[in-house]
């Protein structure tokens, strides 16, 4: 069951419809606004806790707790980074051109909601 806890949470405009993408990695945008992940190698800012439509207030939730959307199967422990084929679902990273931004705290399957633990504010490439 996915739970949330301590966190900090920062908000910016957002760049597009993002109400359908609750719970997934979003990016930097121009002009400061965020917009939901779309390839491996965006460098998530964070994941969307809220549901914003365009220029709307887009809480992104950066560091400590959140839930996150699966876009695989996730083990206890992965390291996590965005999925392009999803849209900024959690994948577990594999690939050098992905970014590290969270850690799974439990597993899931798919579509699942599950708990991690983000830290955004320094992505790191995988190795």
């Amino acid at each position: 069951m996915a739970v949330e806890n301590f966190h900090v949470d920062l908000t910016f405009p957002a760049n597009a419809d993002l109400s359908t993408h609750q719970y997934k990695w979003v990016k930097m945008a121009t002009g400061g606004k965020v917009d939901i992940c779309s390839a491996i190698t965006d460098i998530p800012v964070g994941i969307l806790q809220n549901k914003p439509t365009a220029n709307q207030a887009a809480s992104v939730r950066v560091l400590g707790v959140s839930k996150l959307k699966a876009g695989g199967t996730i083990t206890v422990g992965s390291m996590l980074g965005t999925d392009a084929a999803a849209l900024g679902k959690a994948l577990v990273v594999g690939d050098t051109t992905q970014y590290v931004v969270g850690q799974s705290i439990a597993a899931a399957v798919v579509n699942d909601v599950v708990q991690v633990a983000v830290c955004a504010l320094n992505p790191t490439r995988a190795n």
